[in-house]
């Protein structure tokens, strides 16, 4: 993993503030989702994509059993 030079601290809530360059550079947005994983002693922040379940499509996203599915899959599911 490589290092960024950059040193953050934990405010007394836990929370770190992402440098606005890091942001901009992996297209992290104001309110935007991140992922939160563990690797080894690693924390990793990932952008989170909403996709639909099935084909991977960002496109006319419509939640189904708490599952985002999108139009051509959710009338794909009604024909069967």
């Amino acid at each position: 993993m490589k290092s960024s030079g950059m040193i953050r601290a934990l405010d007394d809530l836990g929370r770190i503030v992402l440098p606005k360059e890091m942001r901009r550079t992996l297209g992290i947005k104001e309110r935007d989702f991140l992922e939160i994983t563990v690797e080894g002693d690693a924390i990793v922040l990932k952008k989170h994509e909403i996709n639909c379940l099935f084909c991977g499509s960002d496109k006319d996203l419509t939640t189904f059993k708490g599952k985002l599915i999108c139009s051509d899959c959710m009338e794909e599911l009604n024909n069967n």
